[in-house]
């Protein structure tokens, strides 16, 4: 949006051609005066002067417009960041006549839902020099951001008119959702892992004697006895016994947020968060994880899945994608959806009310129910109903 003046003509005049300054109604109005009393008095010295002033002010009204030409605005890309940190701004302002620019104003028109409108003054630029402008702007809320416009505003070199032009010079800052640091979750660590696998593991282990130990811990009563580690227990002259590894299916986890139905503003955005921070949580322990939405469809690479989760929006364009037949992770406000989840999944329900919902049982689903009063990290690290 561009930066308006206090008068609508004044602000016309000043955009498309010069408008006075305070200083140049001084003088025009004294030019007058001076040609009035001239008219009357038959002075020949106040036509002189009365003239003069009106020479002035068309020389300054001149003087401003070609103050702001060939100036070039240039624009550094801008590097994505998380929202909460500072977003980096640059721009360069290139003077490419054979003269010095003096008393320069710009301003950077960025969108009112991020930040109010930046300027700056320049008190000169050298002939075919460049000046450097880096500002910063306070992230609140993910997003992607545009915004075109950059305006310079000159009344040199007299002071007696104001001229301002704009000029395009598009930017795009995208700002990534919070990602949340877990130190584990089992919402992921125990997705698609079935009762009848978890059973034949348990078989497989209790009659494996080597090759499989993770770790050693004391002896608790009801451990077996054939999983004590002797030569350990003789050593520390107490009952060592043996952890085993984990057998996992090794299936692929998709990550899916429920955009194509309505949501509640702020639960959306903590849905956001919690789609971001379980999928790098995922990735970290190098599962094959994927990101879902009814907009993309299953998508996957850290880069593509920041940048998708800093555009999507609640009630999105449903692209006909259809859910993948695979354990996912299933994060929505819309207790309906859940009917048709494959065996294995994980959900995540924002309640759209502030009513408690104690449990939900679903036959092969687990899940959590996220409390907006309380730590979405502490609630993610929760183990699922």
């Amino acid at each position: 949006m561009a930066r308006k003046g206090k008068f609508p003509l004044t602000d016309w005049l000043e955009t498309h051609w010069t408008t006075p300054a305070f200083s140049g109604w001084l003088l025009a109005i004294l030019a007058l005066c001076f040609f009035g009393a001239a008219t009357n008095t038959m002075a020949g010295w106040l036509y002189v002067l009365s003239g003069t002033i009106l020479a002035l002010l068309i020389l300054g009204a001149v003087l401003s417009v070609r103050s702001l030409s060939q100036i070039q605005v240039r624009r550094r890309p801008l590097n994505p960041v998380s929202a909460g940190d500072d977003l980096t701004v640059e721009l360069i302002i290139e003077n490419r006549s054979k003269s010095p620019k003096t008393l320069l104003q710009l301003w950077d028109l960025v969108p009112i839902i991020l930040d109010d409108s930046k300027s700056t003054a320049i008190e000169a630029i050298a002939p075919k020099g460049e000046q450097h402008w880096t500002y910063y702007l306070k992230t609140q809320q993910r997003g992607v951001y545009h915004w075109h416009e950059v305006e310079l505003r000159s009344g040199s070199p007299l002071g007696l008119f104001w001229c301002r032009r704009s000029q395009e010079v598009p930017a795009k800052a995208v700002v990534y959702p919070q990602i949340l640091p877990l130190n584990h979750c089992p919402l992921i660590d125990t997705i698609g892992q079935e009762e009848s696998d978890n059973r034949q593991s348990d078989r497989r282990f209790q009659g494996a004697n080597e090759g499989v130990t993770k770790a050693l811990r004391p002896y608790r009563y009801g451990d077996p006895m054939r999983m004590i580690h002797w030569r350990t227990s003789a050593k520390y002259d107490e009952f060592q016994v043996r952890e085993l590894e984990v057998i996992t299916g090794g299936e692929d986890i998709i990550i899916c947020l429920d955009s194509g139905s309505s949501w509640i503003d702020e639960n959306f955005e903590q849905a956001v968060i919690a789609a971001a921070s379980l999928y790098f949580y995922a990735s970290r322990a190098q599962l094959n994880v994927k990101l879902w939405t009814a907009k993309t469809g299953v998508i996957h690479g850290n880069r593509m899945v920041l940048e998708t989760l800093a555009a999507v929006n609640k009630e999105e364009e449903d692209q006909k994608q259809i859910l993948p037949k695979l354990p996912l992770i299933w994060i929505t406000e819309n207790l309906a959806s859940f009917d048709h989840l494959p065996v294995g999944s994980r959900w995540l329900l924002f309640p759209p009310e502030n009513d408690k919902i104690a449990s939900l049982f679903i036959k092969n689903v687990r899940g959590l129910v996220i409390n907006s009063d309380q730590s979405l990290q502490t609630q993610l690290q929760k183990i699922p109903q």
